[in-house]
């Protein structure tokens, strides 16, 4: 049996080591061995435009006029966004704006109400 972590991006227990660093083969991920244990808590700090720290559930307003790419529907300043879920990737935040649909935002848009 292997004593080996599980990828912290996929949870693949298919991990091998490869010198300092561990390797996930099926996502591809690649971590420090001294950072194994952190590594995903420190990716999931994601802040408002006024630097407040955001959580999944919590309440945001956008600060921008933002054009909504594919159709003629601009998302107006002062839209408050609630129930929103935090997410890796470009846009940080999904949510579901009414009379929009769903949708994903950058963090630096918003500020926490």
């Amino acid at each position: 049996m292997s004593s080996l972590p599980n990828c912290p991006k996929c949870n693949s227990d298919f991990t091998y080591e490869d010198g300092a660093m561990y390797i996930c083969p099926e996502c591809s991920h690649e971590w420090s061995k001294d950072a194994a244990g952190d590594a995903s808590e420190q990716d999931k700090i994601i802040k408002d435009a006024n630097g407040n720290v955001l959580q999944d559930g919590d309440t945001v307003t956008v600060i921008k006029d933002l054009k909504v790419k594919g159709s003629s529907l601009v998302v107006k300043v002062g839209t408050k966004v609630k129930n929103i879920r935090l997410v890796d990737g470009d846009h940080d935040i999904d949510c579901r704006i009414d009379g929009i649909g769903a949708m994903k935002l950058k963090s630096e848009f918003v500020k926490k109400v």
